[in-house]
Parts: C-alpha cells; sequence; structure tokens
C-alpha cells in the first residue's frame, strides 16, 4: 500500500552505489539547466524570474518521492506556463500582485483537480489526446510562445498576450527597437547554438547566462540601456497559504482543467517514452496524476506557479545515466543552493538572453516531418492537427486543446458509424474465407447463401449503416437467398439500439424465409446476445464457432433439401 503511493520506497532499499555517480552527474547538469530555464519560463507566464525557481524547487522534491517515474524531471514549463498567462491575462487582474497570487492559486487548484482524477483512477483519459493533436498543439503553442518572448529580445514594452496583438505591436513599435537587448539577444542565440553543436552536452544556457551578466556589470556604463532583470529576491520560499476565494475558483476552473489535463497527457507522453527506451521499471498513470497533484498542491504553498514534467531536463536525466530520484534532489539541491546564495548575482542578467534560451528550446518543439508524413498517409488525420495547430494559434491555448480532443472524437465517431464490411466467399477448397472484392480468383460463391463481415461494433450511430448494407446485399442475391451467415469476429460490443435494430431485422427476415446465422462470436458479445435475450429469436443451434462450419450446416441443409425435394417429387409421379 505504501510503495503504491510512494514509490521510492520501492527503489530506495535496493539503490546500488554504483548509481550515485551518475545520479550525481545528471542532477548536477539538470539543476544546472533548470536555473536560466526556471526564470524564462516565468517570464512566459508572466510572472518575476524568482518564481521559476520556485516552481523548480518544492515541486521537483515532491515528486522525487511521489512519481512512478524514477527520471522524470519536474518543474516549471515553456507550454503550461504559456496556459497561465494566457489564462490570466483574460482575467485582466488589478495588479502584479493579484496576478501572482492567481499563479499560485492555480498550481493548488490543478493540483487538487490531478489528485482526484489519481485517486478516481482516471489515467485512462490521457489516451484521449492524439498524436495529431498534441503535434498540431504543442507546434503552434512553440510558435506562441516565441512571439510572447520577441518583446524582450527586441526591448520592447508590450503588455498585451494576445500572440496577434503582439506581432501587431513588435511591427507598430519596430522604430523602437533597443539594439542593445536585439544585439545580446542574437549573441546569446548564436552562442547556445554553437556550443550546442560543438558539444550537446555542456550547459549552454547557463555559458550564456554567466557570460551575459559579466558582460553588463563589466561593460554596461548606464544599466538603463539593457533591460535587465533587477532585483531577485534571496532565500527560501517562504510558507504561505494560496488565496482561497469563491469568484477565483469560478474564474480559473476552465483553465485548471484544461491545464491539468494537459500537464497529465504531456507527462505521461514523456514518462511512457523514457520507460519504454530504458525497461528498467513501469510508469502508472494514475500515481502520476497523484504525484504531479501533490506536486503542486504542496509547491502552491510555497509560492510555486503550476509545474510539470520537463521534455529537455528529462532527456539530459537520461542522457547522463541517471538511475533513480536522487537525480531530482540533487536538481533541488542546486536551486536550492542558488536561492540561498547566488540570486544576487542575476541582477544583470539581460532579459533578452532569457528570451534567446526560450526561442532555442521551444524551436525544438515545431514538428514539420510528422505533417508532412500525415499529409501523404492519412490526409483526416493531417486535417485534425492543422484544425488544432491553427484554433491554438490563432484563438487561444485553451481552446486549441479542447478542440482538438472535440474534432478526434468527431473523426472517431465518423469512422466507427460506416465501420468496413466486406463480403466473403471460400477459398475453393479449403476453409478460409476472404473478402469477395480482394481475393475474385478461386473464390466459391452459393447463391443462396450471404456471408457477410462486420468489422467494429455494433451501436447506435452504425446501426442504421449495418441495416442498409445488409439490405442491399440482400437484394443483390434476389430470391434465391435461404441463409445469411454473420462473421462476427470483430463484433466486440452490441448496444441496445443495436439490438432492438437485429430484433427487428431477425423478424422481417423469417418473414422471407431467410435465416440469420452468426459465426465467430467473442465472449463478451455472446453475453450480449443472451442476456437481451434476442438469442431465443436467433436460435442457440445458429451460433457457430467458425464460419465454416456454418457455410458447411447451410450447404448440406441444401443438399438435404433437394434430395426432400426429389423424394417428394418421384413421390408424387408414382403417385399419378
Amino acid at each position: 500500500m505504501l510503495k503504491r503511493y510512494l514509490p521510492f520506497l520501492s527503489w530506495i532499499p535496493e539503490y546500488n552505489r554504483s548509481f550515485l555517480f551518475k545520479d550525481l552527474i545528471a542532477g548536477v547538469t539538470v539543476g544546472v539547466m533548470l536555473i536560466p530555464q526556471g526564470m524564462a519560463y516565468a517570464l512566459i507566464a508572466g510572472l518575476p524570474p524568482v518564481y521559476g525557481l520556485y516552481a523548480a524547487l518544492v515541486p521537483n522534491l515532491i515528486y522525487a518521492f511521489t512519481g512512478s517515474s524514477r527520471k522524470l524531471a519536474v518543474g516549471p514549463v515553456a507550454l503550461d506556463s504559456l496556459i497561465v498567462a494566457s489564462s490570466l491575462a483574460a482575467m485582466k487582474l488589478a495588479n502584479i500582485d493579484d496576478y501572482i497570487s492567481m499563479a499560485i492559486f492555480l498550481a493548488l487548484f490543478v493540483g487538487s483537480i490531478q489528485l482526484v482524477m489519481g485517486f478516481m483512477r482516471l489515467g485512462f483519459l490521457s489516451n484521449f489526446l492524439s498524436k495529431p493533436v498534441v503535434s498540431g498543439f504543442t507546434s503552434a503553442a512553440a510558435i506562441v510562445i516565441a512571439i510572447s518572448q520577441l518583446k524582450h529580445f527586441f526591448g520592447l514594452q508590450i503588455t498585451t498576450n494576445n500572440t496577434l496583438e503582439t506581432l501587431q505591436a513588435i511591427f507598430g513599435q519596430l522604430s523602437e527597437t533597443n539594439f542593445y537587448d536585439l544585439s545580446i539577444g542574437f549573441a546569446a542565440i548564436l552562442v547556445i547554438l554553437g556550443l550546442k553543436k560543438l558539444n550537446r552536452k555542456l550547459p549552454a544556457a547557463m555559458v550564456v547566462v554567466i557570460l551575459s551578466i559579466l558582460g553588463i556589470f563589466f561593460f554596461m556604463v548606464n544599466d538603463t540601456d539593457v533591460h535587465i532583470v533587477g532585483q531577485i529576491p534571496k532565500g527560501l520560499p517562504a510558507f504561505r497559504m494560496p488565496q482561497l476565494d469563491i469568484d477565483l475558483i469560478i474564474k480559473a476552473f476552465p483553465t485548471a482543467m484544461a491545464l491539468a489535463f494537459i500537464a497529465f497527457a504531456e507527462a505521461m507522453t514523456i514518462a511512457k517514452a523514457v520507460e519504454d527506451q530504458s525497461k528498467e521499471y513501469h510508469t502508472e498513470p494514475n500515481q502520476e496524476l497523484r504525484a504531479l497533484g501533490i506536486s503542486n498542491i504542496i509547491g502552491s504553498l510555497f509560492q510555486s506557479f503550476p509545474a510539470n514534467a520537463g521534455l529537455s531536463r528529462t532527456a539530459v536525466n537520461v542522457n547522463e545515466g541517471a538511475k533513480t530520484g536522487v537525480a531530482s534532489l540533487v536538481s533541488v539541491l542546486i536551486v536550492g543552493l542558488t536561492l540561498l546564495f547566488l540570486t544576487p548575482f542575476f541582477y544583470y542578467l539581460p532579459k533578452s538572453v532569457l528570451g534567446a534560451i526560450i526561442l532555442v528550446a521551444v524551436y525544438g518543439l515545431i514538428d514539420l516531418k510528422y505533417p508532412k508524413q500525415l499529409w501523404q498517409q492519412r490526409k483526416d488525420e493531417f486535417f485534425l492537427l492543422l484544425v488544432t495547430f491553427l484554433t491554438t494559434l490563432l484563438i487561444g491555448i485553451s481552446q486549441g486543446i479542447i478542440f482538438g480532443v472535440l474534432f478526434s472524437l468527431l473523426l472517431l465517431v465518423n469512422r466507427t458509424s460506416k465501420p468496413h464490411i466486406a463480403i466473403l466467399g471460400r477459398i475453393r477448397g479449403t476453409d478460409y474465407f476472404k473478402n469477395i472484392s480482394r481475393f475474385s480468383n478461386d473464390i466459391e460463391l452459393v447463391d443462396n447463401i450471404l456471408v457477410l463481415r462486420f468489422d467494429g461494433q455494433l451501436y447506435f450511430a452504425n446501426k442504421d449503416y449495418f441495416k442498409a448494407e445488409l439490405y442491399k446485399n440482400i437484394a443483390e442475391k434476389g430470391n434465391t437467398l435461404k441463409y445469411i451467415i454473420l462473421n462476427a469476429e470483430a463484433i466486440n460490443y452490441i448496444d441496445s439500439s443495436a439490438l432492438n435494430m437485429l430484433d427487428q431485422v431477425v423478424s422481417d427476415l423469417k418473414t422471407k424465409n431467410i435465416e440469420l446465422l452468426i459465426a465467430g462470436v467473442i465472449g463478451p458479445t455472446r453475453d450480449i446476445l443472451f442476456s437481451s435475450g434476442l438469442i431465443k429469436k436467433i436460435g442457440k443451434e445458429n451460433l457457430f464457432v467458425r464460419t465454416s462450419e456454418a457455410f458447411e450446416y447451410c450447404t448440406n441443409r441444401k443438399e438435404k433439401n433437394s434430395i426432400q425435394e426429389k423424394v417428394s417429387l418421384q413421390s408424387k409421379t408414382k403417385h399419378l
């Protein structure tokens, strides 16, 4: 029981000393990454940079003890930060203090929803985010994040968080560009890309941060020439209860629900990818929900805004050979020491450098290969990706993911409303039945037998389609038809609407002297036929394990009837 809710109890007794070195290296590397990333992602969320360090501290610490994934790195994330910024901007809060309070409350609210979802075992909900939706959403969100950081890059004072309004304001204020900020931002991008090309393991972002701070400190005579981070509070975050108010709950509910769902799906995608690669442990979706929930709840008590698993930091954990949550504990220690002793050194950090770090990071989130692949192979899913992308980019973050999920469900209903139906024939000399439209040669067809396969569950959305296709094929067979064999191997469910339809069809077929036989019914579907009472009308004797058995039964019945007709005819002739 304890191991289920506190997974660290599973690995801590078996901790091997050989793991320590790799955990230390991974933890230090991720910790160094977290410092500039955390401050940059706080800027995305519209918060002072120190809140990014707060979000990198307590949530990461709690997750190390409660998460079922041993390599996931939790903290501030660009995508979640953008959702926070866009939702809080729409609330039009009075001042920065109210804005910060709402962001912290959002962490509490999101964590509470995730915790409840975890105890209700709703981890399966992450499956409703299909890859086209995630890809379209992530690519659009990356562009939105990049656009939101251009104001720091150009050194402009822009208050709006709307993508189109931000672009319009940037073009309108280009003449006011701060060329110091622009030059530093471009230089930072070039240095980061150069260091990454030289050696991907180098902490490029941290190197750029240090170089830019030294450069501003020693060479900028007037510190108003460059927009800098300024004073960052020193010390660990204090315990403080988030402000609770019924109006806040009502305002934040849509965003909190969307963020809880998106964050979990994002975390599970990363966790599953790591699990499949390492094959060292099992990631439990419901425990991940609980772990993320409690991490955000406790984090909010220490002034954290919503935190989640970070893709880039988790990738570093994996690449550096992290084995357990000890790596996360080490990264927490690095962030904690920074808050205690190093925050004064970040006073001269240019905001354009943080913008450059974000621009480089989000560039990797834009996926062009997958849409091209979908266009060539699955155009319906390509349009799903495109709709999600455009909705996220032009309307909003929350609307994009919600609309994407709804559109994907609509596609699913559309597909299942007209599943594949095949007319089968027996391959001569065998007991195999194949689709006559695919295997036209050596197919044996019998005039008075129709063999039909329905490839999908039978429910209210496709019952009329099934009935229409059945009667169309009955009409093509003509008056010679005596037997219909329904291959039900692919039918895994029949709802009440479809049962009612089948009841009517069986009655109608009987009036036409046509007998319905069902072959290959799986257990759950057979249970439905029996519990509904429909089996009484169909007849137990008309259920067959294999299509070939039903076909032989019909063929034998035909031969038997022919013999009986001959005997009857001979008897009548003799009598005459």
